[in-house]
């Protein structure tokens, strides 16, 4: 197999359970290559992306827990 540009093969270990998790978000997305996926979430988390990911979601859980409490006692 020709190499691809700004790639490199090597062989890696991974728990089975996260390479299905990959394998079946590609199948839910009707295809793919799910090495991408991987390489594509190591970038994210490298990037911080999915530090930023977590901390707005748990700003938006409590917010939106802030306006319920608040409507009820209204």
């Amino acid at each position: 197999m020709p190499q691809t540009p700004g790639k490199t093969r090597i062989t890696i270990r991974l728990d089975n359970d996260l390479i299905e998790h990959f394998q079946a978000m590609v199948d839910r997305a009707g295809g793919g290559n799910y090495q991408t996926l991987i390489n594509d979430a190591l970038r994210e988390y490298i990037r911080g992306a999915r530090l930023e990911t977590v901390v707005r979601r748990a700003v938006r859980e409590e917010v939106g827990a802030m306006k319920n409490a608040l409507v009820k006692t209204a």
